[in-house]
């Protein structure tokens, strides 16, 4: 009988991700056959693993949903929090986003209940696209462009070169092949611009078309096929957070 990792083995029931599997494990929170777990521990299906008391099975089907966030909502699983992401969208069953986008930023974002999918799309060396309509403060200039395209100085490295094109004055379209935190406005505020708008509008091949904000739709079956077929290969090195 297969055996895996037990945060993998949390992970899939859609529970929470792998990273917060761990986090609980360290904690102490996990028994595996009533017996406190450490990270690492070997699990198969016959086992029964328990997380704060509460027995966790494969209860549902794996959801996939693209999700239209409107400004004002906060990318956190914490329900503590003031419009957090999953009491707004209230799903039937427990779901969680695949990244951040910030609070101040709306656009795409992706809920699932597979935390094995999370991980692998988050990875980083993928190159997987992210793309961006973004308004700001001042006029675009060409120099403005050629310097976003080519690679900014920020968090102590050098943003990856990308695709950046002027839409009009005031607004561009970027897209991103690396997550680090705030890029976007980060990149920006380095060449003395203010974002006053950001939208995400792809993330891989899952475009949000005409999805309204606050309004979610689950992945077609092709795109289910095409987001796994991209992340087949993905790297175990891990990224940051988005935008």
């Amino acid at each position: 009988m297969e055996s895996k990792r037990l945060n993998k083995a949390i992970s899939e029931t859609g529970f929470c991700s792998r990273r917060e599997a761990d986090r609980l494990i360290e904690a102490g929170k996990v028994k595996v056959n009533d017996v406190v777990a450490g990270l690492g521990v070997q699990v198969s299906p016959k086992d029964k693993i328990e997380v704060d008391g509460k027995i966790i099975t494969k209860e549902v089907e794996n959801v996939y949903l693209a999700f239209h966030k409107p400004v004002g909502i906060t990318c956190t699983t914490d329900t503590s929090i003031k419009n957090n992401i999953v009491d707004f969208i209230n799903y039937p069953e427990r779901i969680f986003p695949i990244g951040r986008l910030d609070k101040p930023s709306e656009g795409l974002i992706f809920m699932t209940n597979d935390g094995d999918i999370v991980n692998k799309i988050l990875r980083s060396k993928n190159n997987h696209e992210k793309e961006y309509i973004v308004s700001v403060n001042r006029k675009i200039t060409q120099a403005f462009i050629r310097q976003m395209s080519n690679g900014v100085p920020i968090l102590d490295t050098i943003t990856k070169k990308c695709k950046v094109e002027r839409i009009d004055d005031y607004t561009f379209n970027i897209v991103l092949t690396q997550g680090l935190n705030r890029q976007i406005r980060r990149m920006c505020s380095y060449l003395g611009y203010e974002v006053s708008r950001l939208k995400r509008v792809r993330i891989m091949n899952i475009k949000l078309g005409k999805l309204k904000k606050g309004e979610y739709r689950h992945f077609t079956k092709d795109e289910l096929n095409e987001v796994n077929r991209l992340v087949a290969d993905s790297s175990k090195t891990m990224e940051a957070s988005e935008d």
